[in-house]
């Protein structure tokens, strides 16, 4: 069996508001044909249909305050109320308390050492590894898991060889931001595609998709239709070429922020729990899923592990 985590930071389940949510205000026909010609808001779920299931999850879980990235990601990647143990939500990146809690175990870690295949699918350019070294930057709670779970990050060179995807799906940003003029440049549809292909060579593979969290503190309405635009053709792709009677596709977050752009803050908005794939394993994966805690436990269980 195979699952792809596809992780949209900062994505919550908002109202159906085109003014100030714009997973209300987009058209975006591949994610609607999934949830039955319904848009992807609180009042769409539960769903269940024939493609897709769609749950909400409870990103506070029981702790006061207002749910942040690092907490959130390590929630999501550990099965452990992290802020609950820390005693609150935090972010950005991990302090000491949350990074050994994310060493001392994670589904990477735990899907490794159970002999089975795992992958962060985005490509990092060198400067990133430089970065770390120096200490200039830290790792943020994904990758952290990744490394602490004795799994490489793919580099610049697994992104030319078509082993590694760029973190906005296309790659166009190491041509305009990170200055790669000769790196490589997919359409969306292809984009998807090549995801899938990837995915498939592993039994767990996750992919991160950042821009959303950026975009909601920019509130930027403009550049979240462009990108939920783009999202739903790599979705489109994504779809061509996965095969589900092969595993499944899930997609969910770690707090709200992007689906309510009244605010730069993030929001106390349920997360999505979008699930893709035959019926009777979606079934089986959501059964019981209830909040960010239940994440990690139902994809070692949908493994095997």
């Amino acid at each position: 069996m195979h699952l792809l985590f596809l992780f949209l930071d900062g994505v919550g389940l908002g109202p159906n508001d085109p003014e100030r949510n714009p997973l209300a205000a987009a058209e975006l026909p591949t994610l609607e044909r999934l949830l039955g010609g319904k848009k992807m808001l609180l009042e769409s779920a539960p769903y269940i249909g024939s493609k897709a299931s769609l749950i909400a999850l409870d990103a506070r879980l029981g702790v006061d305050g207002v749910p942040q990235s690092a907490t959130g990601q390590a929630v999501l990647v550990t099965g452990k109320n992290v802020p609950a143990e820390i005693g609150r939500h935090y972010g950005p990146k991990p302090n000491d308390a949350i990074s050994q809690i994310l060493i001392n175990g994670n589904i990477f870690k735990t899907i490794n050492e159970a002999g089975l295949s795992a992958a962060l699918l985005n490509a990092y350019p060198q400067g990133y590894f430089d970065s770390i070294e120096s200490g200039k930057r830290m790792y943020s709670s994904i990758p952290m898991a990744v490394t602490s779970g004795g799994i490489e990050l793919k580099t610049e060179n697994d992104f030319f060889n078509g082993k590694g995807l760029a973190a906005d799906f296309t790659g166009k940003g190491w041509r305009t931001h990170l200055g790669y003029k000769d790196s490589p440049l997919l359409e969306p549809r292809p984009a998807g595609r090549h995801m899938a292909e990837l995915a498939m060579q592993y039994h767990f593979s996750f992919f991160e998709f950042w821009a959303s969290d950026y975009i909601g503190h920019y509130q930027d309405m403009d550049g979240a239709l462009e990108m939920l635009k783009t999202f739903d053709q790599v979705l489109a792709g994504l779809l061509d070429a996965w095969d589900e009677s092969k595993g499944i596709i899930l997609l969910t977050s770690d707090h709200g922020n992007m689906e309510d752009l009244s605010t730069k803050r993030h929001t106390l908005n349920h997360v999505p729990g979008l699930v893709i794939g035959a019926p009777d394993m979606r079934q089986a994966f959501t059964y019981g899923l209830r909040d960010l805690t239940g994440v990690a436990p139902a994809i070692l269980r949908f493994l095997g592990v």
